[in-house]
């Protein structure tokens, strides 16, 4: 039986839901933020984006980008009831939906005897019920496996719908750079770069043992292998709850000083903060990842009776366990923080 497996992503969703509460916002930029001494956006609406602001950017450059953007406070509240609206409307059509945040989901319309041309139609029927009951838009794509279908949701924003058939999967991602393939970061994209591999094409070209050669003997070399191929098993996991949500970043230049580190320290955790509000969820355990000049590798936690309440909370408790002596005759390449213990927030 072919899978039928849809993604919808709902369009600059926070930015949108205050542009319908206020109206006459709509021809304006906007930003939802994460306020702040070192605030972060959340999203920004098309106005917004056409100046370069997008999510995770500082406060201070959005302003400096788009000088008479207007900088609205996230209201997660509100947002989780409009989500719920949404996810009602899916409910209609199956029963089995992946959230993948607040404004984002998987759904396995898989059934007997239903074709692709079928769930274009399901898609059409969702993006018209959610645009009627909520006033927003979004995208949507229909595919035959995960990878897939959240691909052809970007692919016609806002309000688009596409379709990715079997037959077209070749050409569509010969020319798809590596870096928006599932799993590829910067850090990974650098080193498949550094082996000449740019696109979909480069990596399809390459055999499973080169690939493990680049990247190791983990899971990520054969899963590029496949998805280079346009092969994707993973199901569709109703109900599915995140272990973390977390941040790294490598930087170009190692950080010599605790001071550095800290300034790092206050932006990655404003911008876990903003992820973890846009899913849903609260945590009691944050985690430091420090990555040293040499190669090594160490993590350090702390756990709080208490779920963490914010980015100065989060910060307090990475701030802890980086001691001086932790530093000690090191230079910081790559700086990581994550929320564990999760659950939903009440």
């Amino acid at each position: 039986m072919q899978r039928l497996i849809v993604h919808v992503d709902m369009d600059a969703f926070y930015a949108s839901v205050e542009e319908r509460e206020q109206p006459e916002l709509a021809e304006r930029p906007i930003a939802v933020i994460v306020p702040g001494r070192r605030g972060i956006v959340m999203t920004a609406n098309y106005v917004a984006r056409s100046f370069g602001v997008h999510s995770a950017l500082p406060v201070y450059q959005a302003r400096l980008r788009c000088p008479g953007i207007v900088l609205i406070p996230q209201r997660m509240d509100l947002y989780r009831a409009v989500s719920a609206q949404i996810h009602g409307v899916f409910a209609r059509y199956t029963g089995i939906i992946e959230p993948l945040a607040l404004d984002e989901a998987y759904l396995d319309l898989t059934a007997e005897g239903r074709t692709l041309e079928d769930a274009e139609g399901i898609a059409r029927a969702i993006q018209a019920d959610i645009l009627t009951e909520t006033h927003l838009t979004c995208s949507a794509g229909v595919s035959v496996n995960k990878f897939l279908a959240k691909f052809a949701s970007g692919r016609h924003k806002p309000a688009g719908l596409t379709v990715i058939y079997p037959e077209e999967v070749d050409a569509l991602l010969a020319g798809l750079p590596v870096e928006d393939f599932y799993g590829v970061g910067p850090v990974i994209a650098g080193k498949l770069q550094a082996q000449g591999i740019h696109t979909g094409a480069d990596l399809r070209a390459r055999s499973l043992a080169d690939l493990q050669a680049i990247l190791g003997s983990g899971k990520l070399a054969p899963r590029l292998y496949d998805l280079a191929r346009g092969v994707d098993e993973r199901p569709v996991e109703a109900n599915r709850e995140p272990q973390s949500i977390g941040v790294e970043r490598t930087f170009d230049h190692d950080l010599s000083t605790r001071e550095a580190v800290l300034a790092e320290l206050l932006s990655l955790t404003a911008e876990v903060e903003a992820r973890w509000s846009k899913r849903g969820y609260v945590g009691r355990t944050a985690v430091l990842k420090l990555s040293f000049e040499d190669g090594t590798t160490v993590t350090r936690h702390r756990t709080r009776e208490q779920p963490l309440k914010g980015a100065n909370e989060l910060a307090q408790a990475v701030t802890e366990v980086l001691t001086p002596e932790l530093l000690a005759g090191h230079r910081v390449r790559l700086l990581g923080v994550s929320l564990v213990n999760l659950r939903a927030r009440d």
